[in-house]
């Protein structure tokens, strides 16, 4: 079976929502989503987007905070792009239907994030993720132009590679056709020419055992396009956000919005001590990545399995109001954290890497844009600012919209593309083998690759890898299709590309920490941190 479009969008967050609504006047469009269309990361979002609205608040400010925050790695020039474009992004948002939180004035109740150096945050309560991508779903679901194809999965995006041509990273025209997508319902496998590709299918998180991701975040973008010999870049920096609720039977786990410590929550020991002014002088409300790693350190100093956000002097009233959705959750579990501490463990959270794009999210690959956490726009740097990235697909969702459809009319259909081949492929029944990898392909990455790295961790990591890359392959070229098998060998490329890409920087810098290499000073506000590199004895 086939099926043609205009555009093809892979996957129903933020990003791929915002791209299917700027080209849907110009053409077919068919966003798939393998699960249901709500399920995505952007719905678990819950601090909010960055945008500058009032003074004192500048785009010069903003602009100083992402790149500081980026430990100086950040593309200037996109930065520029990003903050300067987003409050006609926010507007347009808020047109389309979104409800931000305002004070009694009626200006938006901004919050301040770490990193931040002014309020900016826009906000809906402690879940504003949901309200955005409800708003832009319902956007869309009244379109009669796009289609969603809920529960299916992209297996593999369609080049020349599937035509015959021997095709390799120095392969200048590798060009985008559209994409084989596998029905989870029949289990059927079917071709979807396009003339336009997006990929927005979130990032890498469950590479790791402990993650804020939704299950559906396993790189499967990043894979598809480093698969189909595109550009990635940048994939050491994976940034762990210092406050995931501690409570080890609960996957993903719950974040604690970075929100709550802009509103006054103190991080202490479970002793009841505070540790973060040793560390930075902008103490709970510095760069995720300090924040993350002073965390990871008293926990080795300590011993202990967690810290503790502190906001029982906060105005009961006011904390219930402002984070209803983490008072509930705290609740469910036996802590009241109007007058009990938030037990808190650092969690794999954000890719700041991903697919290489430009200024209008086109990738390596002709035809093919990216857009959201799995694009590397150069925003990020080493390490990103918090809320920036729910205004990052905004902007390059946008912007590729422009692109595609100004190079719209000069491109056809391609034709002759051949049907899936899965002759001679039996049913794999021993799901065994996978859930297992699964586990330990985490194991690997959340103990050798994690917050604080070293040369000798990265090899061992990188040896344990390559015999879960040949057995999962050997087992994937003789088996049916399966979204678990394909998942697994999504999660093994972008555990590569994390390894790799982290074996190959010689410093210390931002996100990727290693023992090995001296801490690079970028900033007149971060100083060094004292690792200590194991538990003491």
């Amino acid at each position: 079976m086939r099926k043609k479009f205009d555009f093809l969008v892979i996957g129903s967050g933020i990003a791929g929502l915002t791209y299917a609504l700027k080209v849907a006047s110009f053409g077919s469009v068919c966003i798939i989503t393998k699960t249901k269309a709500d399920e995505t990361a952007t719905r678990y979002a819950q601090g909010g987007v960055a945008a500058v609205m009032y003074t004192p608040d500048s785009y010069e400010k903003h602009i100083q905070d992402t790149i500081v925050a980026g430990d100086a790695l950040s593309d200037e020039e996109i930065v520029r792009i990003t903050i300067t474009e987003s409050t006609d992004r926010i507007k347009e948002l808020i047109e389309w239907g979104a409800q931000f939180d305002k004070k009694e004035s009626g200006q938006y109740d901004l919050a301040k994030e770490g990193g931040h150096s002014e309020q900016r945050v826009l906000h809906h309560k402690d879940h504003t993720g949901e309200e955005i991508e409800l708003t832009l779903l319902n956007q869309v679901r009244k379109n009669p132009t796009i289609e969603i194809l809920e529960d299916h999965f992209v297996i593999d995006i369609i080049t020349q590679h599937h035509l015959g041509q021997k095709v390799t990273r120095k392969t200048k025209d590798i060009t985008c056709y559209g994409a084989y997508v596998f029905n989870r319902k029949n289990k059927e496998i079917f071709t979807l020419l396009a003339r336009k590709t997006m990929i927005s299918t979130g990032g890498v998180g469950n590479v790791y055992s402990i993650t804020t991701n939704p299950e559906i975040a396993t790189g499967d973008g990043i894979a598809m396009v480093y698969r189909a010999k595109g550009l990635v870049e940048k994939m050491e920096f994976i940034q762990f956000h210092p406050t995931a609720l501690y409570n080890p039977t609960e996957k993903p786990s719950f974040l604690i919005t970075e929100a709550l410590r802009g509103f006054g929550a103190i991080l202490k020991t479970i002793k009841g001590e505070e540790f973060m002014h040793k560390y930075d002088e902008r103490g709970c409300l510095a760069p995720r990545d300090i924040v993350a790693r002073a965390i990871d350190n008293e926990m080795k100093i300590s011993g202990d399995n967690y810290v503790c956000l502190d906001c029982r002097h906060i105005d009961k009233n006011d904390l219930i109001n402002h984070f209803p959705t983490i008072y509930a959750k705290c609740l469910s579990i036996g802590i009241d954290i109007t007058n009990e501490m938030i037990p808190v463990v650092p969690a794999a959270h954000y890719a700041c890497g991903g697919i290489k794009v430009d200024k209008w999210a086109r990738t390596s690959i002709y035809n093919l844009y990216a857009s959201g956490e799995c694009a590397s726009t150069g925003l990020h740097g080493a390490n990103r600012l918090a809320s920036n990235s729910l205004l990052e697909s905004l902007v390059f969702s946008h912007r590729a919209g422009i692109d595609s459809i100004k190079r719209l009319e000069t491109i056809d259909l391609k034709q002759h593309i051949p049907a899936w081949d899965d002759e001679g492929m039996v049913m794999n029944e021993e799901l065994i083998l996978i859930t297992q990898t699964i586990k330990e392909l985490q194991s690997i990455m959340t103990h050798y690759v994690g917050i604080v790295r070293s040369n000798l961790r990265l090899q061992r990591a990188l040896d344990r890898l390559e015999i879960i890359y040949r057995e999962t392959e050997e087992l994937y070229h003789k088996s049916n299709v399966s979204v678990k098998i394909c998942e697994l060998r999504n999660l093994i490329n972008n555990a590569y590309l994390i390894i790799k890409m982290a074996m190959d920087r010689k410093e210390s810098r931002g996100l990727h920490y290693s023992i090995d290499y001296p801490k690079v000073i970028n900033n007149d506000y971060e100083k060094e941190i004292n690792i200590t590199d194991s538990p003491p004895s």
